[in-house]
């Protein structure tokens, strides 16, 4: 038998099938994966399919050398996925198939955690003539006899604290027919918190959705090989009970013996929801996330591979996640960018959820408060079925929301970080013993450090950005390279004293809780505090058991988080995110804003919502006030009509990496005159709206210098094969110059 193999070396030469022999009595099949030699060397590799016969010379084929695991890795879905990665992305294969496993997992950087342990194997009467046979200064091995006396395993580590150094015992113990000693699997668990997985009573609205979600399921099982329409968006307010719709949904597909996928876009969600999760289906849920240790990922996946869990709760490569009889994939706050990969391949995991929903016979949920623009035409155009949950469960109102104008603030003499209006709710908040939440999507605690005299503002060394000042450490640091220097305590550029920090960081905002309320406790959520494994946990957990009574966060605090005693929400600077050079702009600030009131009054206590604001009359600002979406999106999709933008168009561009400016700006002016030369051969001149060459807006970070080609075509097949077909210059080039090639970006900076 042989084998075709897909060496995993990242190179397009070697980007092909290779034929190795299969020797006798080694069992392979497509998916697993090989040690084969290679060249002078090993490699290791995946195998696409087993043939009877090759094409290439005996004499030339080559042997595999041992399977690297005991099971195939790779599932006949996820093989086929990895095909349709590659033609739209245009990989090499080998990077696609990485997509599918824990990177630890290649050249065996992470192994099977295993532990000794011990079984007493006599039992009754041979039980009871070993142990008289057991001399009576023989203590410590009566001892030990009795502890394993009840045929359980025991490990070792347990058998420690019974007994001191027990291995001569056990050996002992061995040899005479007693007790057997081998080693079994441990599983690197991730730490959870199970939250109380009591059973609730299902709104009307949330059973009109289930009741179409479970007609969804039934006729995924009645008619397998029919084109459905399998992808359900589901637009529910803050607090309408979307995530027990999620847990139902899973349900759902357990008794129909089926997986699912359940992706989040903030590691802190994915903590929240595997806690909850775990409550109402224990040892069946599984987490995966970059968070994990590496153990902690591969025993994850090896627990979803073996079917031991089936619901799979994650970020974005859980979408990869290995499972089985595929029953539904839910998204959880759909809108969010950070579904969107930015290193190569750029896959959107919506897309890929989909894909997989198509192969696998299974549906997709979208669900959020603020569905993406794309998503809600889509679901207007018919392309996805619209759900919606327009009201918050128990009949509760949706918070109250206050403009504070710092424009009035700043004419009235009020140059303190928070208006008049955000301290009084503070103060009331705080006095009546319940909790606020304050939220500014800028961590650290100034957002530049700038000189009075020239106007210059300190930028990385290695990056074209301003650096923000830490009070924590002292230090400015880069929040792109992560670089830090000193505080200078002259300007670089004029040498003048005057240097100021300017703006302002969830320290500062911090610093001001504790200045204004010396006694109220706080903490503080962004980057810089959840550095460790499982401080998202550690933080959301002692505030929602009220160890705090304010809590201090950037966007991570902003969605889907439940905490029942928030009675007020401050947004303290809601301006930030207009000011993004991106077509996107309003629609990311409405999302945050609407999303991060949606954490103020979701129990008992009424809530209130306080949003600064320098542009209370943009819309965006509006709507987030009035918190409704369908005016914002005809708004936003008016505007993006009339000025051209996606949805109505593709935005797509290189992106130019080079060691050296000059390079970076020439080779985007090779492929800008190229592309153009494209679209003129092609006849496509009447698709292509825009194309420009220059600088990117960041112009290097971490000492790499970036130029892009950007471009604007409507939105057309003819356009989507043109991408296609331009997506195919990616990759290196001589001289250290790198090309990617990006649609649609998450970001354009």
């Amino acid at each position: 038998m042989y084998a075709k193999v897909i060496v995993d070396i990242n190179a397009s030469a070697l980007d092909r099938v290779f034929d190795y022999r299969v020797p006798d009595g080694m069992a392979l099949s497509a998916g697993w994966r090989v040690k084969i030699p290679f060249g002078a060397k090993t490699a290791e590799g995946y195998i696409l399919s087993i043939e009877e016969s090759s094409s290439v010379p005996e004499e030339k084929i080559r042997d595999i050398i041992e399977p690297l695991e005991d099971y195939p890795a790779l599932l006949p879905h996820m093989l086929e996925l990895a095909e349709e990665i590659c033609e739209r992305f245009h990989c090499t294969k080998s990077v696609a198939l990485r997509l599918m496993i824990p990177a630890q997992m290649r050249g065996s950087r992470v192994r099977v955690k295993t532990e000794t342990t011990a079984r007493c194997v006599l039992s009754g009467e041979a039980l009871e003539q070993y142990s008289a046979s057991i001399g009576k200064r023989a203590v410590r091995k009566k001892i030990l006899l009795s502890y394993l006396s009840d045929g359980e395993e025991h490990s070792l580590k347990d058998i420690r604290g019974i007994v001191r150094d027990p291995n001569p015992l056990l050996e002992e113990m061995r040899q005479e027919g007693a007790v057997t000693v081998s080693q079994r699997e441990v599983n690197r668990k991730p730490a959870v918190f199970p939250q109380d997985p009591k059973e609730v009573t299902l709104t009307p609205e949330q059973e009109e959705v289930m009741a179409e979600l479970s007609d969804a399921l039934l006729r995924c099982d009645r008619q397998p090989n029919q084109v459905l329409k399998r992808c359900f968006l589901l637009h529910g307010v803050t607090g309408s009970g979307k995530t027990e719709v999620y847990m139902r949904l899973a349900r759902e597909c357990l008794k129909r013996d089926k997986s699912v996928i359940v992706l989040v876009p903030e590691i802190a969600l994915t903590a929240q929801m595997v806690d909850w999760f775990e409550g109402r289906f224990g040892s069946l849920a599984a987490i995966l996330h970059s968070r994990l240790t590496p153990g902690e990922r591969f025993d994850e996946w090896r627990r979803i591979r073996r079917g031991e869990a089936r619901v799979i709760i994650g970020a974005r490569s859980a979408v990869f996640a290995p499972v089985e009889k595929l029953g539904a994939v839910i998204v959880d706050e759909e809108h969010e960018p950070s579904f969107f990969s930015e290193s190569f391949p750029q896959y959107d995991a919506r897309q890929i959820a989909l894909s997989r929903a198509g192969r696998e016979n299974a549906i997709l949920l979208l669900g959020s408060a603020t569905p993406s623009i794309y998503s809600f035409a889509m679901a207007r155009k018919g392309e996805y079925v619209l759900l919606e949950m327009p009201r918050r469960i128990n009949g509760r109102d949706l918070p109250a929301v206050y403009i504070a104008d710092m424009r009035k603030e700043l004419s009235l003499g009020n140059r303190s970080i928070f208006s008049a209006v955000l301290k009084e709710r503070l103060r009331r908040a705080v006095k009546s013993g319940q909790q606020a939440i304050l939220f500014l999507n800028r961590r650290g605690y100034a957002s530049s450090v700038t000189c009075r005299s020239c106007g210059a503002t300190v930028k990385c060394p290695r990056c074209d950005v301003a650096m923000a000042y830490h009070k924590s450490d002292g230090l400015l640091h880069c929040h792109y390279c992560g670089e830090t220097v000193p505080l200078p305590r002259k300007c670089p550029v004029c040498g003048s004293e005057s240097i100021r920090t300017v703006g302002i960081g969830t320290q500062k905002v911090e610093e001001e809780v504790k200045r204004l309320f010396p006694d109220v406790k706080t903490l503080r959520m962004d980057f810089d505090t959840t550095r460790t494994q499982n401080a998202h946990q550690e933080i959301i957990n002692a505030f929602r058991s009220r160890q705090a009574q304010v809590l201090i966060g950037t966007q991570m605090i902003a969605k889907g988080l439940d905490f029942p005693q928030v009675s007020l929400v401050g947004a303290v600077l809601a301006d930030l995110s207009l000011t993004m050079p991106d077509y996107r702009a309003a629609e990311r600030t409405f999302q945050l804003l609407v999303q991060v009131a949606g954490r103020a009054g979701r129990a008992n206590v009424p809530g209130s919502v306080v949003i600064q604001t320098y542009q209370p009359d943009h819309y965006a600002i509006a709507a987030s006030v009035s918190q409704d979406y369908r005016e914002f999106f005809e708004n936003e999709f008016s505007r993006r009509r009339k000025q051209l933008y996606p949805p109505f168009t593709i935005i797509a561009r290189f992106l130019v990496e080079a060691d050296d400016g000059a390079a970076a700006k020439a080779a985007a002016d090779q492929l800008a005159e190229k592309t153009k030369a494209f679209f003129e051969t092609e006849k496509l001149q009447k698709r292509l709206l825009f194309l420009r060459s220059d600088e990117a807006p960041i112009s290097y970070i971490d000492n790499r210098f970036r130029a892009q080609v950007l471009m604007k075509l409507l939105n057309h097949p003819e356009s989507e094969k043109a991408m296609a077909r331009l997506s195919e210059w990616s990759g290196q080039t001589e001289h250290h110059i790198s090309i990617s090639f990006e649609i649609n970006p998450a970001s354009l900076a």
